[in-house]
């Protein structure tokens, strides 16, 4: 098991009516803001991540929104290229794990390129690839996309990225929404290439082509894995088997919003009004339309989610969620580490996951609060965690430096210009 230190950067300072007085955390406006707390956010997320990087943490994930007061970071290899800088410098290892740039948006996939090559090479070959198609509200109402071209220009910006950082010469591209004479990125990665992961909402075509791939499958548990989990993961499995694919726990990631003290009592008492925070203002003040635009899901998708709408039901109670109800749900997994402990070790165990993004900062937490938490998880959780899967598979979706066992069958398929 591979357990990496995964956070947002929230404002944290929002108003106690912010939810109902204000549409989405994706539209608020600036007037709110406390400049200060801004900067402070930014400096303490950088000390978390590092922070986890010194208590062990396998890898630090980092992921992208646009115009958004709920993770305050547009360009995540801004982070990624401090992080990896900062880690080479105390000589730690953790991968590097961009784990959400956007590809469906981007109109500049060479620029994508180059920033990732200059992490690995900065990194020394630790960096991860994550690249999702994009949120609906971010890739199409913030950058102009088309809903429907959105994934068409993802699948063309992934071709012309593994290309660059593989193909040894100068190539021409003539794609259909980029057109270079030629395409010679320096840097190019150590790793040719990365490990390259996909994240997802569960769309059965979006697993299909990850395994076909050969890529990694990141999935994030808003919504709490008693309402999604087996469905979500079962299928990615069981697309899996129909393709002759054998399974491999390495090949999935999940991310998960953890909490931990000395006893559930007291986990409650430090973390309910955080969590609420969280998910009532920032994901939760997300209004649906903004998450699911016409033309933006292909008809696998749109049935999939009509015929088991149940992590919608939940979602549109997000405004109003209880910490007891997070916890119910499994959208927060909340106690010591004895009632943590169990409950991913059955999580992870049931589901196959090879991958965990433990999310230990969320909403209005300040810097002690996140901190206290990456230790007691560090120190009483990840040693029981990091047994599973050991023996029984290899990861072919890990950097090489850092123990990863790449092979031939493994490696991304690259195609021509579409």
């Amino acid at each position: 098991m591979k357990v990496n230190y995964f956070q947002l950067v929230p404002y944290r300072a929002f108003p106690a009516d912010f939810e109902q007085n204000h549409g989405a955390a994706v539209t608020t406006p600036y007037d709110l803001a406390d400049p200060s707390e801004i900067r402070a956010s930014y400096a303490d997320a950088l000390g978390q991540f590092m922070h986890a990087a010194r208590a062990g943490f396998d890898g630090l994930a980092v992921t992208e929104h646009g115009q958004s007061a709920y993770d305050m970071v547009p360009n995540p290899s801004l982070i990624c290229a401090a992080l990896a800088h900062a880690t080479e410098a105390e000589g730690l290892s953790p991968a590097i794990f961009p784990l959400g740039r956007s590809l469906g948006k981007s109109r500049e996939p060479l620029r994508v390129a180059e920033e990732m090559a200059m992490i690995d090479c900065i990194s020394g070959g630790r960096l991860i690839a994550g690249f999702p198609v994009g949120l609906a509200y971010d890739s199409s109402m913030n950058n102009g996309v088309p809903p429907a071209q959105v994934r068409a220009r993802f699948d063309e910006n992934l071709e012309l990225i593994l290309r660059a950082w593989s193909e040894p010469g100068i190539f021409p591209w003539n794609g259909r929404f980029s057109q270079h004479a030629t395409v010679n990125i320096w840097p190019r990665p150590l790793q040719t290439p990365p490990p390259v992961w996909i994240t997802g909402i569960g769309n059965p075509n979006t697993m299909r082509f990850v395994l076909e791939r050969a890529f990694g499958f990141n999935y994030f548990s808003w919504f709490g894995t008693k309402v999604t989990g087996h469905r979500i993961f079962d299928r990615f499995y069981e697309i899996a088997d129909q393709l002759g694919k054998t399974p491999n726990p390495y090949q999935m990631g999940f991310m998960q919003t953890i909490a931990v003290a000395e006893t559930d009592e007291k986990a409650e008492r430090l973390f309910a009004d955080h969590a609420e925070y969280f998910f009532r203002k920032a994901l939760g003040a997300i209004p649906m339309n903004q998450l699911a635009l016409p033309g933006g899901i292909d008809i696998r998708g749109l049935e999939f989610i009509m015929r088991d709408p149940k992590d919608f039901g939940i979602y549109e109670k997000m405004r109003t969620i209880s910490f007891t109800e997070l916890v119910e749900s499994g959208a927060l997994i909340c106690g010591s580490p004895a009632t943590v402990r169990d409950r991913l070790k059955q999580t992870l165990g049931e589901l196959r996951i090879g991958n965990l993004h433990a999310m230990l900062q969320f909403g209005s937490m300040p810097r002690e609060l996140a901190e206290a938490n990456i230790d007691l998880f560090a120190t009483e959780v990840i040693p029981t965690l990091k047994t599973l899967w050991a023996d029984e598979h290899d990861h072919h979706w890990w950097p090489q430096s850092l123990g990863g066992s790449p092979r031939v069958d493994s490696a991304p398929q690259l195609k021509e210009a579409v």
